[in-house]
């Protein structure tokens, strides 16, 4: 019944992330990229700082200035360039295929920077699914389009994050992280804004609704994906994180009329199957231990 609940948690958080992204998508019609992560960092900072605070701990201490948490912070700022960059500028539903790597790449990182074992057929499935990321962006052929580039960099930098956040002590929570996190990304929006010349814009009530909408809803996800992981077992839940790979292809065809052709979808495939087999594998070596 713990799985169950675990997966269902899973699934909402998915599904908010999909909608989180939808909207930011939206907004990119009035907002610079650098605004756009700017809101939301300091909406993030703001809350996770709030709840902090009310459990006593610190913001900032002399513990967070070590290697790892400064990494973590690398990656979340670049990630968040990058990724939200490449929802506003490429499509939805190749985005967010290409954004199903990351596991695939955080396990990658492990074996080779943390000297983590991964036998051969999980290096197999890292090799199967990054195959299916050349699918979707294409290298070399005429829809090849240079901003793909974007997700791909994004799943790198995310990947630095996760790997960082194995390294952190534990004596540092996760409200602690996820304040920083969000901290980290107001300088980069502010930077983005000033490479672009532009300045803050101001808002009208769509689109204060729509960042409003991006910040609750991302917010309740990272909740529900936290309760997820602690109610039901990892290697049972994590496998429907995939589920928002589909709730990105729905609002990608329904709500910016995307027509993902047939490499784009054989690509996620095999990305979402190379995914699940690592984690089913992972399962297994545990329990053979």
């Amino acid at each position: 019944m713990d799985n169950m609940r675990g997966a269902a948690l899973m699934v909402i958080a998915m599904l908010g992330f999909a909608l989180e992204d939808m909207f930011i998508k939206l907004l990119a019609d009035a907002l610079s990229v650098g605004q756009i992560i700017f809101m939301l960092g300091v909406g993030g900072a703001t809350v996770f700082g709030t709840v902090v605070l009310l459990q006593g701990r610190a913001l900032f201490s002399r513990d967070m200035l070590i290697l790892p948490i400064f990494l973590r912070a690398i990656g979340e700022m670049f990630g968040a360039i990058t990724f939200v960059s490449a929802f506003v500028l490429t499509s939805i539903s190749s985005a967010s295929a290409i954004l199903q790597a990351t596991p695939l790449v955080v396990t990658l990182g492990a074996a080779i920077f943390l000297q983590e074992p991964v036998g051969w057929r999980r290096w197999s499935a890292i090799l199967v699914g990054l195959c299916g990321v050349l699918l979707i962006i294409r290298p070399g052929m005429e829809s090849f389009s240079v901003l793909s580039l974007l997700a791909v960099a994004g799943v790198l930098f995310l990947a630095l994050r996760d790997l960082a956040t194995r390294r952190i002590p534990k004596a540092i929570s996760s409200m602690q992280l996820s304040f920083l996190g969000f901290a980290a990304t107001i300088p980069a929006g502010l930077a983005m804004m000033l490479a672009q010349g532009r300045p803050l814009e101001a808002l009208n009530p769509t689109g204060w609704t729509y960042i409003g909408a991006a910040l609750g809803i991302g917010l309740f996800a990272y909740y529900a994906i936290v309760a997820a992981m602690r109610v039901g077992e990892v290697s049972f839940v994590t496998p429907f994180r995939y589920a928002r790979l589909l709730f990105a292809l729905v609002v990608g065809v329904v709500v910016f009329n995307e027509s993902p052709d047939a490499l784009t979808l054989t690509g996620a495939a095999i990305i979402v199957a190379s995914g699940i087999y690592t984690v089913w594998r992972e399962r297994r070596l545990r329990v053979s231990a």
